[in-house]
């Protein structure tokens, strides 16, 4: 940054740097919030719309609204590769923000649709037939994903926050302080849009576009203003896939014609064993590869957290909603889950801060990951032995959306076990998995590393959908019914407790692999990497030049 001379003020017209960098910070963190208002706002209710205006069975709402939130999770990555190499930042993010912007103007459209409009004294119905209604509501999800995805990518990226010279205790703080923001805005959502929708008035539902244009305001107010993040191109998906690929590819050659032994099979793309990599390009991904089990491990957890909008919703919305003649929304009882993270987010920047105070404390966050994992499972087993309870109340009528629906007569706070042990595992799992993302791959490939995880993430939405798919064709359709009371929907929740318990024990079992955590970002990788070394042996040259200066016992003609 150019520091202006004493007595010059700044040129007309010209914000200075650090109010720029102020407007920047403040833009952006209104842009997610914006962005995430949006996102929990289209997905609160998704479930109770497919089944009571579009028809679906329970299983298909509850796979269209996992499959929506892992397409939302995906599509940063595409959109992100797209603005690196396709099309311009600008004219994307352009591109990205109509899209967003017709998304969520169709949803409401389609969601809640004008049924009684007085036109002179006569009574017109303004209704969609079904099969257009699905085309719009379709059109409408897939245009949402995509902006939703751009917004992610370019306006918000996580690089944007500036997060280079922090180190783990830092970063730690901040993926805590960020999830925690984001779920204190969704805790909003939760209560205040699914009530909108589901009981009061269903015109403001156009509430959700409206947050849309206003991020879109301050979007381009970001683009005129130059304050869109423009990150460094050091590496890519495209070389981390060509790396792999290329590794593999001369593996299999070396090992058909000849046996040459190297350290990892990954140092076959190096250029000086017949690859067409850097070593810097190769060691890079390296350090990647090793977190390849971290993030598988957390497909199948991200599989149960998806349980709260499609399993726990449904087995809310079939419970007694009512509470002192008030009938909760049921994207309401969410903010259960939340209110656990919201509590423990303080409580665990005390105990990182006491331990990473510890000079002999390599301090790792598995042990984190290992507790949230178990927090996991035992929710969905809490969730199986809380369907066979709501099954022993008998039944009553109760509306949602204008639909009559014969549901059990247990209140819904019975079922708060479940969504407090879940809302813990995210408050537990979330950012330690960020921190070790982020930390443990060279400065270059952190965002390279976001986007694997990004990809892992979004693969356990979509597999949570294939495992409903499953359980319901392989059951015909009794471990996930339509109608809860008929089926054991209790079945489906112990056999992915057992998947999870499962899961836990592999993670454990490797957890070591991410310890010592100092160790491993000082010396484990930065030391492999050519421009380490280089530095290293500059520092050693240095050294050994003031020794030869300041030797007494070397002659001037030695010493030259």
């Amino acid at each position: 940054d150019k520091e202006q001379q004493p007595g010059r003020s700044s040129p007309a017209g010209k914000v200075p740097e650090g109010e720029k960098k102020l407007q920047e910070a403040v833009c952006v963190l209104l842009v997610e919030l914006c962005e995430r208002f949006t996102f929990f706002g289209i997905v609160c209710n998704m479930i109770l719309f497919c089944t009571a205006r579009l028809g679906y069975p329970s299983h298909q709402a509850a796979m269209v609204n996992m499959c929506f939130v892992g397409t939302s999770t995906l599509t940063p990555v595409l959109v992100g590769w797209l603005a690196e190499y396709l099309v311009g930042r600008t004219k994307l993010v352009c591109i990205c923000m109509f899209l967003h912007f017709l998304g969520t103007a169709l949803l409401p459209v389609v969601s809640f649709p004008f049924e009684d409009v007085h036109i002179d004294r006569r009574h017109v119905l303004l209704t969609l037939p079904k099969r257009e209604q699905k085309i719009v509501f379709y059109f409408a999800l897939l245009t949402a994903s995509l902006g939703i995805g751009g917004i992610r990518a370019i306006v918000c990226p996580l690089s944007a926050y500036s997060l280079e010279d922090c180190g783990p205790k830092e970063l730690l703080s901040f993926f805590n302080w960020f999830h925690w923001l984001v779920n204190l805005n969704s805790a909003v959502v939760f209560v205040s849009i699914s009530y909108i929708q589901q009981s009061v008035a269903k015109n403001l539902g156009f509430l959700i576009p409206f947050v849309s244009g206003l991020m879109a305001m301050i979007t381009i107010h970001m683009v005129r203003g130059e304050m869109i993040y423009k990150p460094k191109t050091d590496s890519s998906l495209l070389t981390t896939f060509g790396v792999i690929f290329s590794a593999l590819r001369t593996g299999c050659a070396r090992h058909r014609y000849l046996s040459l032994a190297v350290p990892s099979w990954l140092d076959h793309a190096k250029e000086n064993h017949g690859g067409h990599y850097s070593e810097t390009q190769v060691e890079g991904t390296k350090s990647l590869a090793r977190l390849f089990p971290l993030f598988t491990f957390q497909i199948l957890y991200r599989t149960c957290v998806m349980q709260i909008p499609s399993g726990y919703y449904l087995q809310t919305m079939n419970s007694n909603l009512h509470f002192g003649g008030f009938v909760l929304p049921v994207a309401a009882m969410n903010v259960i889950s939340i209110v656990p993270l919201l509590i423990l987010v303080p409580i665990l920047e005390c105990i990182n801060s006491w331990l990473f105070s510890s000079k002999n404390s390599g301090h790792s966050p598995t042990i984190y990951i290992v507790v949230g994992h178990l927090s996991a499972a035992l929710s969905v087993v809490a969730a199986g032995f809380s369907e066979i309870h709501r099954k022993h109340f008998p039944q009553l009528e109760q509306t949602l959306s204008e639909e009559l629906l014969l549901v059990s007569s247990m209140p819904c706070f019975h079922l708060a076990p479940q969504y407090i042990l879940l809302g813990v595992a995210e408050a537990l799992v979330t950012p330690s998995c960020s921190l070790l993302s982020f930390w443990l791959v060279p400065e270059g490939m952190r965002g390279i590393s976001m986007h694997f995880l990004a990809l892992f993430n979004g693969a356990g939405c979509f597999m949570g959908a294939l495992i409903v798919q499953t359980a319901h064709a392989g059951t015909q359709g009794s471990w996930f019914p339509h109608l809860l009371h008929e089926g054991k929907l209790e079945r489906f929740f112990f056999f992915l407790a057992s998947l999870m318990l499962v899961n836990t024990l592999g993670f454990w079992a490797i957890a070591h692999r991410y310890n010592n955590l100092h160790e491993d970002c000082t010396n484990g990788f930065r030391r492999s990497l050519p421009g380490e070394r280089l530095l290293k042996h500059e520092k050693a040259i240095k050294h050994y030049n003031s020794v030869l200066e300041s030797s007494p016992i070397l002659s001037p003609l030695e010493k030259t």
